[in-house]
């Protein structure tokens, strides 16, 4: 087992027992998944782009990427209906302990100037969205081999209903928030 999951039954989930007064475990928020996803202008021009973004998630998280393609077609952009522009991977159980862990203790600390997590990426009902704009944070990737530095979008979805719920949570496991 991974070490956030370890840290989730024993750390964690006596914690959010007493903070959110709840006797039973099973109304304890947990994380259900984490998306991950990026998206290339570029694309449209270079679709061999795409691979390359495919390899490094795949190479990042563990799990297989699939490319994303668009949904209509924009003119102005050049852009077809159907053409790929991205890839996402989404992370359940095993594959998205792990990730989090290493998101949390490894690639977040190489952030350039990071000052901690914003608390305003919470969406209202327990889920939280951040953005990194270089992928070469992430051990797994090869600064040499990168031909461009791009950004990814990270979103963790909580069983939590409401979005202090999630904070703690996150906040427990080892999130880096800001204070106000």
């Amino acid at each position: 087992m991974s070490l956030s999951i370890d840290k989730y039954k024993k750390d964690v989930v006596p914690v959010l027992k007493k903070e959110l007064g709840t006797e039973s475990a099973m109304r304890i928020p947990t994380i259900k998944k984490i998306v991950i996803n990026t998206c290339m202008s570029e694309a449209v021009q270079n679709p061999k782009v795409v691979n390359t973004a495919i390899d490094q998630l795949t190479a990042i998280t563990g799990q297989k990427a699939v490319p994303t393609k668009a949904k209509k077609a924009i003119a102005n952009f050049k852009l077809r209906e159907g053409m790929p522009l991205g890839a996402r991977v989404t992370l359940r159980r095993e594959n998205m302990w792990s990730f989090f862990d290493k998101l949390v203790h490894l690639a977040l600390p190489q952030v350039r100037d990071f000052r901690g997590l914003s608390p305003k990426g919470f969406d209202g009902r327990g889920n939280y969205n951040m953005g990194i704009k270089e992928q070469i944070i992430f051990p797994e990737i090869s600064y040499d081999k990168v031909d461009k530095v791009r950004g990814m979008n990270i979103t963790i979805c909580t069983s939590a209903d409401n979005d202090t719920e999630a904070k703690s949570l996150l906040g427990h496991l080892g999130m880096p928030f800001k204070s106000k």
